[in-house]
């Protein structure tokens, strides 16, 4: 069951890596882990903020 559309996983990916980068560049903060939750999601195309919203960016999903 997904409810991300392709370019809304693909901005999660991203902003979940660039987020994960502070851990190591810049200022090393651990708050950077943060990003693990917008790349898992992204990974996975499943936000359960979404499901309790009842929002969905997937096509599939709106049928």
């Amino acid at each position: 069951m997904t409810n991300e559309g392709t370019l809304d996983r693909a901005i999660r990916i991203a902003l979940g890596l660039a987020l994960l980068s502070l851990t190591v560049v810049g200022p090393k903060s651990m708050l950077g882990l943060i990003g693990i939750v917008p790349l898992v999601t992204g990974a996975i195309g499943f936000c359960p903020i979404y499901k309790v919203l009842g929002l969905s960016t997937c096509p599939a999903a709106k049928r």
